[in-house]
């Protein structure tokens, strides 16, 4: 008899504690997302420090500071107009440069853009009369890398 008594309260007890332990486990369900985002705002506020560092060292927040065995700026406005839009043709580029800087040549863009493909920045795809030029993964995640925004999306 006392031992069925005695069973009577574990299982009492075994069953307060399996509702403690639920109880717990949905007040702590807030605290886990808090924690969640708490993560992310210091990720984020880490890669804006970091972007103000840049800005601080070099007056700029640009893609061409990954790039600095470029000096002439035409490869590195080249480097912006794709890292605004990856996948145009010379003539695409041309155009963007003119606009950005009053001037453009297609023949200087195309010597360029080999100089650029030769340091691995930029690729090309297509035939060789009709190519598109992309930034480089490598290139474009390093900058990421850099600002402390983790991988790149691919949109090819």
């Amino acid at each position: 008899m006392a031992d069925e008594g005695l069973e009577k309260q574990i299982k009492a007890l075994s069953e307060k504690m399996e509702s403690v332990e639920e109880a717990v486990s949905k007040v702590s369900e807030p605290y886990s997302q808090l924690l969640d985002y708490i993560e992310r705002f210091q990720k984020i506020s880490s890669s804006y420090f970091r972007m103000l560092g840049l800005y601080q060292r070099y007056g700029a927040i640009s893609p061409d500071l990954l790039i600095p065995g470029v000096k002439d700026s035409i490869s590195r406005d080249i480097v912006k107009v794709l890292f605004e839009r990856d996948g145009q043709n010379i003539s695409q580029i041309a155009e963007k440069l003119k606009e950005l800087r009053g001037t453009s040549s297609r023949r200087i863009v195309r010597e360029r853009l080999k100089e650029l493909e030769a340091k691995g920045v930029v690729r090309a795809k297509g035939s060789p009369k009709s190519k598109d030029y992309w930034l480089t993964e490598q290139y474009v995640d390093t900058w990421y890398e850099l600002l402390g925004l983790g991988p790149a999306k691919r949109q090819e």
